[in-house]
């Protein structure tokens, strides 16, 4: 996740101006904790260490589930983000002007190839059945909130709404993204491709084995072994392109060719003669940890 020094991002950077609330991060960091356990190590009282968790998950940082206990349920406080970049210098500028933001639901791709273990789910129930590519074709495809494949791509047709005489400085992408395929067990490391216009911009590997916890968002009639993935953050600029700020390759924004009179094509795959190949999981809005869809935002001078 990269975050910019600004007035906009004041939530998540006053997070680090308490002592306690870095202590319960440092705790988190360890195990995942209660209520009571948190305001017993910490020597402070409930409510207290309540606030503090509630600054800290609507962050990003902590995530809370509740859970049945011995007397009655109770809040379960998790971890949930692993890393943060800070832009200082660099930083987009705050002309707001300049910046075109667009919001697509995974199930809204406009090309496919894929090969089993493969499927899809609205935020309510399955569409089709597992591990029948057919049904990545069936018009309640638009509406899928969450969906997998062994191997092969999706892609999608993301509207750009620049104007004539406005140059691109910078794409940036984020998506909830896992290997494991929910219709099987397969704890897998999965090399997971990203393609923009045609143009390679650099591969990351899933370490595997990251979504057996319940997803914070995911719909309680979901009971597959998939339930979350992690945030990755794709930036191509001027100097590159990157996945959460480390430099994955030298293509920079000019290589993409973008024009204000055409759509930005952007393809997710997984090889099957990759040396890992692990499927992916793709989350949007109603599951898993992050309630969003895949996000872009382009920006212009």
């Amino acid at each position: 996740m990269e975050i910019e020094v600004s007035s906009r991002n004041m939530k998540f950077l006053e997070c680090f101006s308490s002592h306690t609330r870095v202590k319960m991060i440092e705790l988190l960091n360890v195990q995942p904790m209660n209520i009571k356990s948190l305001s017993e190590a910490l020597d402070i009282k409930s409510p207290i260490v309540t606030r503090h968790i509630h600054m800290l998950e609507e962050a990003g940082i902590v995530r809370c589930e509740s859970v049945a206990g011995k007397r009655g349920m109770q809040k379960i406080c998790h971890l949930q983000l692993t890393h943060a970049m800070l832009l200082f210098k660099g930083a987009p500028a705050a002309d707001e002007t300049k910046r075109y933001f667009v919001s697509l639901p995974v199930g809204h791709y406009s090309s496919y190839q894929i090969k089993p273990t493969c499927g899809l789910a609205s935020d309510t129930q399955m569409i089709g059945m597992c591990d029948d590519p057919r049904y990545f074709a069936d018009p309640e495809h638009v509406g899928a909130r969450v969906l997998w494949f062994g191997s092969g791509f999706v892609e999608y047709r993301i509207p750009n709404y620049m104007v004539n005489n406005e140059v691109p400085e910078s794409l940036e992408i984020s998506l909830e993204i896992c290997s494991e395929t929910p219709c099987s067990v397969n704890h897998l490391p999965s090399d997971i491709a990203f393609m923009l216009n045609g143009v390679g911009i650099g591969t990351w590997t899933y370490p595997g084995d990251f979504g057996s916890m319940r997803g914070l968002y995911t719909p309680e009639w979901w009971h597959k072994n998939i339930q979350h993935g992690l945030i990755k953050t794709i930036r191509v600029n001027r100097q590159g392109s990157f996945i959460d700020g480390i430099q994955v390759s030298d293509i920079t924004i000019d290589r993409l060719m973008l024009a204000y009179d055409k759509e930005i094509l952007f393809r997710i795959s997984c090889s099957a003669a990759a040396k890992n190949c692990g499927g992916v999981t793709l989350f949007g809005k109603g599951f898993g940890n992050y309630n969003q869809d895949i996000e872009v935002t382009l920006r212009c001078e």
